[in-house]
C-alpha cells in the first residue's frame, strides 16, 4: 500500500470514529431516565374529641310525701349550683321512675338565676313555681329547692326571689321563705326517718361502703343490712346516730363486706319496732354493686 492510499485509509476511520461518537451520546439522550418514586402521603391523624370533664350533684326528688336523693353527672362548670338547680327543675329520669320518684315542681319552672354571698344561695325562679297544689305541695317543693342548693359547703340557707323579685312566701298557701330558711327548717315533715343522702339510688360502690345521713329513730338506733347481686345479705348490724327518739341526729359510718358478683345489690335500712320487733321507717336503695 502507498503512503497516499494509507494517509486516505487514516482519514476515512478517524472521520468515521468521530461521526460515531455524537450518534453515540445522542442514543444515551434518548433512554428515558428512571421514574421517580411518588412517596406514599403521610395520613393525617383524626383530631380525637376532647374528653368533657364532668362532676356530680345531688338531687331532691320525692319518695310518696317524703325527700328521696339522687345523683346526677354534670359537665364540670364553676355554677356548679345553678347545675344542680337546672338537674333538680328536670325532674325525674330514666331508673329514678322505676323507683316511682316524683317532683312537686311544676312543669315549665325555669332557672332565672343563682347568686351565693355569704353563705346564703338566692334562687331566681319564673313564676310557674307557685302554680297549683297545696300548701303540702308548696312545702315539699320548696324543701325540694332548699336541700338541693345547701347540699353544697358554701351554702347555708336559700332565700327566694319569683321573676326578679324578692319574696317572703311561696305561693297563697304562704310558705315562709324570709328570712332565709335551711333544711333544719323542714326535716320535721319532709325527711323518713331514716335519711341516706350517700349512698345514692344505683351508685357504682365498693367495699368498704360509707353510708351518711339524718336519723331520728327510737333511741337513736337503727339496722343496716347490705344485700349482694345474688340477694344473699353480706352485712348486718346495728349502728347509733348522734341523737334520736324526738331528735334529729346525723349518722356516718363505713362498712366492710364481700361479694361473689357484680350486679346490682342494695343497702336496706329500717328501725326495729319496740313494740313487736317488725320492721319499720324501711328504706331500700339499690346500688351497683362492684369488686
Amino acid at each position: 500500500m502507498t503512503l497516499r492510499n494509507l494517509t486516505r485509509v487514516l482519514l476515512m476511520v478517524l472521520v468515521a470514529v468521530l461521526m460515531a461518537l455524537p450518534l453515540t451520546g445522542c442514543a444515551r439522550d434518548a433512554e428515558p431516565d428512571e421514574p421517580t418514586p411518588t412517596p406514599e402521603p403521610t395520613p393525617t391523624p383524626e383530631p380525637e374529641e376532647p374528653v368533657a370533664e364532668t362532676t356530680d350533684v345531688l338531687v331532691y326528688l320525692l319518695d310518696g310525701e317524703t325527700l328521696a336523693v339522687v345523683r346526677r353527672h354534670v359537665d364540670e362548670t364553676v355554677a356548679v349550683a345553678s347545675a344542680a338547680m337546672e338537674e333538680l327543675l328536670a325532674g325525674p329520669e330514666g331508673r329514678e321512675t322505676e323507683l316511682d320518684f316524683g317532683t312537686e315542681i311544676p312543669d315549665g319552672t325555669t332557672l332565672l338565676g343563682v347568686d351565693v354571698d355569704n353563705g346564703i344561695a338566692t334562687v331566681d325562679l319564673s313564676p310557674e313555681f307557685e302554680s297549683g297544689g297545696g300548701s303540702l305541695s308548696m312545702r315539699m317543693r320548696v324543701a325540694q329547692v332548699v336541700y338541693t342548693l345547701t347540699q353544697f359547703e358554701t351554702v347555708d340557707q336559700v332565700a327566694f326571689m319569683i321573676d326578679g323579685s324578692p319574696v317572703e312566701a311561696i305561693g297563697g298557701e304562704g310558705i315562709v321563705v324570709s328570712p332565709p330558711v335551711g333544711r333544719e327548717d323542714f326535716r320535721d315533715d319532709v325527711l323518713p326517718l331514716i335519711f341516706v343522702e350517700e349512698p345514692a339510688p344505683f351508685d357504682e360502690v365498693t367495699s368498704p361502703l360509707r353510708l351518711h345521713g339524718y336519723s331520728n329513730t327510737f333511741e337513736a338506733t337503727f339496722i343496716i343490712n347490705v344485700v349482694d347481686p345474688s340477694g344473699r345479705i353480706v352485712y348486718e348490724d346495728f349502728t347509733t346516730a348522734t341523737a334520736g327518739s324526738g331528735t334529729w341526729g346525723t349518722f356516718d359510718i363505713t362498712v366492710d363486706y364481700e361479694i361473689e358478683r357484680e350486679g346490682v345489690g342494695a343497702l336496706i335500712v329500717f328501725e326495729e319496732s319496740a313494740k313487736d320487733g317488725s320492721q319499720i321507717n324501711l328504706k331500700e336503695i339499690p346500688l351497683e354493686m362492684r369488686e
